[in-house]
């Protein structure tokens, strides 16, 4: 009996050791199989890829930024002074010279301030040539008297000269020629109280004039400023070229200052660029551009390069070398490329998906037409669309140039 049982619990530790034997390895060949699928090379549809080749030969560093053509030369009218919109003369788009009145400007205020400066003006300079004649008069008066004086004076120094000459001779008294010599004197006397009357009365004309004319030429510069700005309620163009903008409507009010039309000169055009504020610190004036109008490309210079930085971007001006293509307009859409350097006989390849100049990093170059395998590539210079390469790539190389991120675990790729 005890055999029996024996027996029967050997057979079932058999059966239990079978079983955890077969079970250990299927594990050995889920994980073998797992293993080897884990590095097989990834399956690529070589369509999908961008592939590039690496070349030898010139290569442009160039910056690029889209941007719009401006009229070089425009002028925004504005709102000499606060006023309601009366007439709109012309709408945008019609052509205007200097003089063609674009609206018409209503403020019944200002009228009347330039009137009453008018009126301040005119009685100012009426009281002042009043004031004048009558000064002028006083100075006349003044040298009358003073020539009055003069005569008597001459007179009396003859005949105290003449009574003295008697005097010695004892023809006359010495007492009576001193009475005619006192009375000389005295004419004497009263010659420079009048002389220096005379000054006085000057010095007081000549202040009373220069207030005056201090006065009028405060009144004057008023009854100007007032004409000015009455003469601003008619807006004229005041250059010649095309009515671009009209942000106001007939019967709006305007506050001073406020912009009214814009009028430029729509056959002198420039291109300005949104440059990067990374790449603009390597453009300067003078670099030579090329500047799509979708109608053509045109060649330009740079000639001016904003000092302001407005949402990470710089504005670069660019002058063209040559017309514009037919249909060029103000405010058209445009692409432009700036060159920065050619560099004549170097190793370049088009640029790869988050490559960086003058760095390293790894690229997956095609071995014959189904296989790529990873390799290290250093850069140099870069342009927008071309980087150098300075080691791990040779002339002919065709590598892949789009984002391989997904594959950073393997060293080679499938190509189908």
């Amino acid at each position: 009996m005890d055999i029996r049982r024996t027996d029967i619990e050997q057979r079932k530790r058999l059966r239990h050791r079978r079983t955890w034997v077969i079970a250990a390895a299927a594990a050995t060949v889920v994980v073998v199989v797992a293993f080897t699928i884990g590095v097989a090379d990834p399956s690529v549809d070589r369509s999908a890829l961008w592939v590039g080749e690496v070349t030898r030969g010139e290569m442009l560093r160039e910056v690029r930024g889209s941007g719009v053509l401006r009229p070089r030369e425009y002028s925004w009218l504005s709102a000499e002074t606060g006023a309601r919109v009366a007439r709109l003369v012309l709408r945008p788009g019609a052509k205007v010279e200097p003089d063609t009145v674009i609206m018409e400007l209503d403020n019944p205020e200002l009228v009347d301030l330039h009137q009453s400066a008018v009126a301040a003006l005119a009685v100012a300079e009426a009281e002042s040539i009043a004031r004048r004649t009558t000064l002028e008069n006083q100075l006349l008066d003044q040298k009358a008297s003073m020539a009055g004086i003069d005569a008597d004076h001459e007179a009396a120094r003859l005949q105290a000269q003449a009574e003295r000459e008697l005097a010695d001779a004892g023809i006359l008294s010495s007492l009576q020629a001193g009475r005619r010599e006192l009375a000389m004197e005295q004419f004497a006397l009263r010659s420079q109280i009048e002389r220096d009357r005379m000054a006085n009365l000057r010095r007081m004309r000549d202040a009373q004039l220069a207030a005056d004319e201090a006065r009028l030429a405060q009144l004057r510069s008023a009854a100007e400023l007032r004409a000015r700005q009455v003469a601003g309620l008619t807006v004229r163009a005041g250059l010649t070229g095309i009515l671009q903008e009209m942000p106001v409507q007939a019967g709006q009010q305007v506050l001073p200052a406020a912009n009214l039309a814009l009028v430029a000169r729509p056959d002198d055009l420039v291109a300005e660029l949104l440059i990067p504020e990374a790449q603009v610190r390597e453009v300067t004036v003078g670099q030579h551009a090329a500047i799509d109008t979708r109608n053509g490309i045109v060649d330009g210079t740079v000639s001016r390069i904003d000092p302001a930085v407005r949402d990470g971007t710089v504005v670069v001006e660019i002058a063209f070398d040559g017309p514009l293509p037919a249909g060029a307009r103000p405010d058209m859409n445009i692409e432009g490329r700036i060159r920065l350097q050619t560099f004549d006989d170097v190793v370049s390849v088009a640029r790869p998906v988050a490559s960086q100049p003058h760095s390293e990093m790894s690229l997956f170059r095609i071995d014959g037409k189904n296989h790529a395998t990873r390799v290290s590539v250093k850069f140099g210079s870069a342009s927008f669309d071309r980087i150098q390469v300075t080691d791990g790539l040779a002339v002919r190389d065709k590598v892949v140039l789009s984002d391989v991120s997904r594959w950073s675990d393997h060293a080679s790729l499938s190509l189908e």
